[in-house]
């Protein structure tokens, strides 16, 4: 008797769905990557979380979604339990889709995801998209990189595994290294790394700038410097998800903006 006809439970390798980590971009639906856009499409399920943007997530029909991100009361959905479903989905021979915000692999846990489907013999393919750390400042009118002003950018994560001990940043370190810091997940812990930089030997008045929802209807952009951004913060009430652009990078965005108007009524809103 053959493997197959053993009468043993289990799902062939034949019926096994494949599993695609994609990353939606900073939000815009027009941003969405050929393929990515493809997939939705082509998607039995779409596991997703807020990040992707609300217009992305309102073009996927509501049948096919399964929110794994912010519940109601402020709860995360462990992600113990989105590895778990995304491997029973496909194992029930469905083609899933794991929507991220950004790229999957910057700051995503999509390297997570992807360590246990592959543990788990789970057919998996990552598509990457427009990080939110380079699109973010973009949209704003801020090139995270300069001739003039910065030729090294460093991507920093301001929201850590609360597990560590203690924080894996060296924010000394990144202040003697000049160039452009970009955080992401760091609107909360903005006092904290302000403060580290400015000890470190950052000049306090280093321009800096928070964009929020970057891409969305609703994005706003708040200016300031390493001395002030953080009551600046507090005034314009900036919340998640928001970029913080560290680095004299940030003080080109008057010069674009200025261009922008004249170009286009929309444009960038200060």
């Amino acid at each position: 008797m053959s493997d197959a006809d053993d009468g043993s439970e289990g799902t062939s390798e034949s019926t096994v769905g494949t599993v695609y980590l994609v990353g939606s971009g900073p939000g815009d639906p027009d941003l969405l990557t050929v393929k990515a856009r493809r997939l939705l499409d082509e998607a039995d399920v779409v596991l997703h979380d807020k990040l992707p943007g609300p217009e992305i997530l309102g073009q996927i029909p509501e049948e096919k979604r399964e929110d794994v991100g912010k519940r109601a009361g402020g709860e995360w959905t462990p992600q113990e339990y989105t590895n778990k479903r995304l491997v029973e989905l496909a194992r029930e021979g469905r083609t899933v889709v794991r929507l991220k915000g950004g790229d999957p692999f910057v700051f995503g846990r999509g390297g997570e995801e992807a360590e246990h489907l592959a543990s788990e013999g789970v057919p998996f393919e990552v598509v990457p998209g427009i990080t939110s750390a380079i699109g973010g400042p973009a949209v704003a009118g801020i090139p995270v990189t300069h001739r003039e002003h910065a030729s090294s950018v460093s991507f920093v994560t301001g929201h850590e595994d609360p597990t560590k001990g203690e924080s894996a940043v060296n924010w000394k370190a990144l202040a003697e290294a000049g160039g452009t810091i970009v955080v992401l997940m760091g609107v909360g812990k903005l006092p904290d790394y302000a403060k580290a930089l400015r000890d470190a030997g950052m000049d306090p008045e280093t321009p800096v700038a928070l964009v929020e929802r970057a891409t969305w209807p609703n994005m706003r952009v708040a200016t300031g410097t390493l001395d002030t951004i953080v009551d600046v913060r507090d005034e314009h009430e900036i919340e998640p998800p928001a970029v913080t652009v560290v680095g004299d990078v940030a003080g080109t965005r008057e010069r674009v903006l200025e261009f922008l108007r004249n170009e286009s009524e929309s444009g960038v809103e200060p």
